[in-house]
């Protein structure tokens, strides 16, 4: 049992360096990971869920975009439109991210919101095109957090937005790409959570 369990802490400390390298590959969305874990999980200790709930949204969050260790940087680093092949390409990354990860038992947990978290509650979003309650609670926490960050960090293809911006957007898109209530809860805990300092880099 020792030796299994010590495999699997190799394991699960590969794939956290892996997720790492998405981030540092793509410069443009360096960090990324770790504020979407940390958004995430804030809106978690809001809705007072319990703490082994908690710790696999911040697995989930800190693991996201590990699918995207697929896709040619010429693509995550295009300055421009993407056309339809390279979109099909990055619709992929959920899907690719289950498949590294499902050998892992650990992680078991944090599958269904790695790969639903591009879902849209209106079931516009993909790979599946799941509807309301049918995505997971978890990812439809998970894609506002992410959609959160995306929005206000420089990218090649849009506009840096400021925070209130983002919000606005968030608010905007309520019922149709994300969950209307969850996006009240976050919104409401963003202001205290954007001015408190980093405790470290």
């Amino acid at each position: 049992v020792d030796a299994t369990s010590e495999t699997q802490r190799i394991a699960i400390s590969m794939i956290f360096a892996l997720a790492a390298t998405v981030d540092e590959k793509d410069h443009y969305t360096y960090g990324h990971s770790r504020k979407v874990s940390q958004y995430a999980v804030a809106m978690a200790q809001q809705l007072n869920l319990p703490s082994e709930k908690i710790g696999v949204i911040r697995t989930a969050g800190l693991l996201h975009d590990i699918g995207k260790i697929g896709i040619p940087d010429s693509i995550l680093n295009k300055d421009g439109i993407l056309d339809e092949q390279e979109w099909r390409q990055i619709r992929s990354h959920p899907e690719m991210g289950v498949e590294i990860l499902r050998y892992v038992a650990e992680l078991a947990n944090s599958l269904p919101i790695i790969l639903n978290h591009h879902e849209h509650f209106d079931g516009s979003g993909y790979p599946a095109g799941l509807k309301g309650s049918e995505i997971p609670f978890e990812a439809r926490l998970l894609s506002i957090a992410d959609a959160y960050d995306a929005m206000t960090s420089l990218r090649p293809y849009h506009n840096q937005r400021s925070s209130q911006e983002a919000i606005d957007e968030l608010k905007r898109c309520a019922g149709t790409t994300f969950d209307p209530e969850l996006v009240e809860i976050f919104c409401k805990i963003l202001q205290s959570m954007v001015l408190k300092p980093e405790s470290g880099r």
